[in-house]
Formats: structure tokens, sequence, C-alpha cells
């Protein structure tokens, strides 16, 4: 339903990668349907992870994709910023809020190669190419015969390299490839209950000042209950595990009308020990399962297996 609603110009903030701008496109093409008489001008902003080209798990920091641009918010320079929800760190500053989150992309991991393959169809001995240590030992753990080496780049550079020969497949985020109309590429889905994503995957937050009260309502309008309260439940769990690049962590929460079931998991850095849990509770209290997943995670021996992730660390930065 179209509200003609104010007769302004909204000044939108999102970093300048295609996938970002185009993220940034389905947020304010949905703002337009419903809100005619408003204009949206987008704001590219260069942020710490757009000039650092290392993959994320050698970056000891949080943040790295939305601090300057949420800077760019409070400092009113932008009315509201555009993310991907996994880039924004729990810990805003103090005067943000994410206002809203759309409806929520698919949040599985795909494998990407130019044959159509599937991981278990690939030959021993095979080059896969990932920036995220969590998939690194889920590729690990499922097929210790393939080799797994850190990938540069944003999503187009890295199906490039596939595509070029540099590797024999990448895996990456369905929700990226499917905003930049590359779902063709995907060779194979992985269930996400056993290929866990991180929390968050495939959501966007739109991010905002908690004193503007008036936009905070025009953003809700394009807010999906269903992915806020799945993804509450993922970030809650990962917030009690205090977890970041440097101790990876798989967690995604699926949601009916009453009850709400969250998978997690965690594993040694060789990826030879998995530790799995499945949680249940009211879909109401997303929070407090996450809080009750976690700690089953933790009872379970999953901090135990934060030893030996530094020194992995420290052994992929010498291969880029």
């Amino acid at each position: 339903m179209s509200r003609q609603g104010p007769k302004a110009t909204f000044r939108v903030g999102t970093r300048g990668s295609r996938l970002a701008m185009a993220q940034t496109q389905i947020v304010t093409s949905t703002l337009s349907r419903l809100y005619p008489n408003a204009n949206f001008e987008i704001v590219t902003i260069r942020t710490k992870g757009d000039v650092d080209k290392r993959p994320l798990f050698t970056m000891d920091e949080k943040g790295i994709f939305e601090k300057e641009v949420n800077e760019a918010v409070v400092n009113g320079s932008v009315d509201f910023a555009v993310h991907s929800l996994k880039d924004v760190p729990s810990n805003l500053a103090s005067e943000l809020v994410v206002a809203s989150i759309p409806k929520r992309a698919r949040p599985n991991d795909v494998l990407v190669n130019g044959r159509g393959l599937n991981l278990h169809e690939m030959a021993s001995g095979s080059i896969i190419g990932t920036s995220s240590l969590r998939r690194a030992v889920q590729v690990m753990h499922s097929r210790p015969d393939l080799i797994v080496k850190p990938i540069r780049g944003n999503v187009e550079t890295r199906v490039k390299k596939v595509i070029s020969g540099e590797y024999d497949a990448a895996i990456l985020a369905e929700a990226g490839l499917s905003r930049l109309g590359m779902k063709d590429m995907i060779a194979e889905r992985f269930d996400i209950r056993e290929f866990v994503p991180a929390p968050g995957q495939g959501a966007i937050a739109i991010v905002c000042k908690k004193q503007r009260k008036d936009l905070i309502r025009t953003l809700q309008y394009i807010e999906d209950p269903k992915s806020r309260a799945e993804v509450s439940a993922e970030r809650s769990l990962l917030d009690k595990m205090e977890g970041g690049c440097r101790f990876p962590i798989g967690a995604i929460a699926l949601s009916s009308e009453h009850s709400m079931t969250i998978y997690a998991s965690v594993s040694s850095s060789d990826g030879k020990q998995f530790v799995r849990i499945r949680s249940t509770g009211p879909a109401d209290k997303p929070e407090r399962l996450g809080i009750v997943a976690a700690d089953k995670l933790i009872d379970r021996g999953a901090m135990e297996l934060a030893v030996g992730w530094r020194t992995a660390v420290e052994e992929w930065n010498r291969k880029l």
C-alpha cells in the first residue's frame, strides 16, 4: 500500500561496492514505492574495510565495514545507513539504533565453480577459496583432502578468480550473489543445518539516530518481524560467546508462528573437532533463546576449541 509520505530528500549512507549499492537500492526502491513523494540520495562512503584488502580473519577488530558510514549518520552527513547486518557490531554508538531489518534473503553459503560440481564431486587436491575461517574449517571437516586457501576481493573478484582457474571453486554467501544477479554461478547450496552460516547472514540493517523518531517510524514500515527475531537470537548467541572473526561461530535461527529453533556450531582450528547444538524456545523471546544456545555450546566444550585459533590465523596470514 502506498503512502504519500513526506516531501523530503533523505541522504542514505553506504559503502561504494556493487553489493553495498545493490542492497541500498533494494531499500530505497521499497521505500520509494511506499513514499512516492520522498527522494533518496545515495552517498557512498569509503571504509577501512574497503581500503584494507586483507581477508577479515586477519584483522582483529569489529566494524571495519560500517564505522565510517555510521559516523556519517552520527554527524548528520546522512540521514540513515544501509549495511549487511553481519558487518554491524552489537555495540553501536550510543546515539544509533538498528531501526529496521527488511525481509532477509536466503542465508545459505554456496559453492561456486565453472563446472557445476558439488563439494563432494571436487577432485582431491582441488583449491577452494574462501575469505571466512568459519567456511574454511567446515570444508576441512567435510573434505580434508581439499586445499583451502584465502581469497581476496569483493564478490565479483572472487568469482572471476574461479572462472580464470586461479581457484577450482570458492564459497560465498548466496544472498550476495543473488543481489548481484550472479545466481547462475552457484553449483551447490549448502544445508544451513549442516554448513551453518554466520549470524545475521543474508540480512540488511538500516541504521539511524535514536532521536529521529519520525524517521524510525518511516523505516519500520519495511521491517520484517520474523527476520528481526531470528537475527536477534543469532546475535544474542554471538554476544554471549564473545565471538568474532578470530573465533568463528555459525548460528542460524528458524522460526514458525510460536516457536524458534537455533542451530549453532564451533570447531577446532583444524576442522577435526566440532561442537554442534540445537535449541528450541518461544519465538517471542529470541534473545533468551540465543543465550540458552550459547550456554549449551559452552557446556559442551566450545570455548576449549578456541585454543589454537591464534596460531591458525598467523599461518593463514603467511599464505597471503
